[in-house]
């Protein structure tokens, strides 16, 4: 038996997205580092999960929606693809049944407890096990928490209402508004998991006054990436972390693995090597890469001293004890110093990058100026002639700056470092090869020709 967490569901629908459905079940389970059964235990539970969140259908329906789910289109992410894993995270059965029961309840008036015990009792399966009082107060200590239900004024015993004011006090133009708002500021910023649950909640209400399906689709947007909503799995869990000051342990899967999972077995018989490697961690910062819609972590070892790891290879997330105050804002302080020179989170030996940029042909606007100029940082621009301009940029390393610099493709020169510029060589001699005909005596039509 495999004791599994919910890392194998977020592993598995990020190769599914990334993939777009082309590799096989057998290619799938050894990425995953899982067995075929358990790959298709895994699909079914997905399945069900989006079966319980949309209206009953068939699983002829439900097998084409899971294809349709993992193909990527421009203009549909509106709806995230992935947003449905997160309604059912981490919430067992009994769980979701216990405050689907509660949260009805309290549709028509404020109750106690002890009445939604009694109410619990009345509704919940057969199948199910009774709460008792303790449990369906933990229920009512977590919905208050995250803001969903509220304590009446009063003494005991207390009363619970839902909190939704929000809602019921906004007219329907303003409740259309306010989805906008949330629509654009879900889709467009980070972190972005929380604003789609709430605007998933308010077209529902929204939906009421406006049947028509074109009031909550006002916008399309082209430029997204799925997999950054995965990663949020375990952002709130870190940034817990770092404000308690405790150490993390986790499983690390590096993305130039052939692996990006490994089942969690506790039955010696069938014991397999883990494919990732074990890391502990005091967590100091947590960055986003909006130009690849990358998650890291920033965190400090005392043999590695400060290290970096993508959030999407992280799985078996765990907190341990805390840190004394006093050590966690000396390596604050320690890792600021450091990072001062990062173009985003690179931790090497800091150097000096120069590169001559050329202007655009006359006539046109200089994009190339105006793009340094944003996305440069702390570069010095110099001009040198009518046709150039020079760039100059500390930096922690080459490797993170490498691709922003390649991007401006014949419009930019490496001058130094000279390992640099000699890897820029190499790396266009490259790409011209490819382009290079098969064979020597194959001739391209003229342009004439080929009209």
């Amino acid at each position: 038996m495999a004791k599994e967490s919910f890392d194998k569901e977020i592993q598995f629908l990020r190769m599914l997205s990334l993939t777009s459905g082309a590799y096989n079940r057998q290619q799938y389970a050894k990425r995953l580092g899982i067995s075929v059964h358990t790959f298709d235990k895994t699909q079914r539970k997905l399945r069900d999960i989006r079966q319980s969140l949309t209206n009953q259908r068939t699983d002829s329906e439900l097998g084409s929606e899971m294809t349709d789910l993992v193909r990527f289109q421009y203009g549909e992410s509106a709806e995230p693809l992935l947003l449905f894993l997160f309604r059912a995270k981490s919430m067992k059965e009994t769980e979701v049944e216990r405050l689907s029961v509660i949260l009805h309840t309290l549709q028509d008036s404020a109750l106690t407890a002890m009445e939604l015990l009694d109410a619990c009792c009345a509704d919940l399966p057969e199948e199910l096990a009774l709460p008792d009082e303790k449990t369906i107060r933990s229920d009512l200590k977590y919905l208050e928490e995250v803001g969903v239900i509220r304590k009446e004024p009063g003494g005991r015993p207390y009363r619970y209402s839902l909190q939704q004011d929000v809602l019921t006090r906004l007219t329907p133009e303003e409740q259309l508004e306010l989805y906008d708002f949330v629509d654009m500021m879900a889709n467009t910023q980070v972190p972005s998991v929380q604003g789609y649950l709430l605007r998933d909640s308010m077209k529902k209400v929204i939906k009421a006054s406006y049947p028509q399906e074109e009031a909550t689709e006002p916008y399309i947007y082209k430029y997204h990436y799925y997999s950054r909503i995965l990663d949020e799995a375990h952002l709130y869990t870190l940034l817990g972390a770092i404000r308690q000051r405790r150490r993390v342990q986790f499983q690390y899967f590096s993305p130039k693995k052939p692996s990006s999972y490994s089942s969690q077995n506790t039955n010696p018989k069938f014991e397999r090597e883990a494919g990732g490697s074990s890391n502990r961690i005091i967590p100091i910062e947590v960055v986003y890469d909006h130009q690849y819609g990358r998650w890291y972590v920033i965190g400090y070892q005392s043999r590695r001293r400060f290290v970096k790891f993508r959030m999407e290879g992280i799985t078996q997330l765990e907190e341990l004890q805390p840190i004394e105050e006093e050590h966690m804002l000396a390596l604050k302080k320690e890792w600021a110093d450091i990072r001062r020179y990062s173009w985003l989170v690179d931790t090497g030996r800091t150097v000096t990058v120069q590169a001559r940029f050329f202007h655009p042909g006359d006539g046109q606007r200089n994009f190339i100026l105006d793009r340094v100029r944003l996305q440069g940082q702390w570069g010095i621009i110099t001009p040198e002639t009518d046709h150039s301009f020079l760039y100059e940029i500390q930096v922690n390393g080459t490797t993170e700056i490498k691709p922003w610099l390649r991007s401006f493709g014949s419009s930019c020169e490496i001058l130094a470092p000279r390992k640099l510029r000699e890897e820029m060589i190499e790396e266009w001699k490259e790409i011209a090869a490819y382009y290079e005909p098969v064979r020597e005596d194959v001739q391209l039509p003229d342009h004439d020709e080929t009209e």
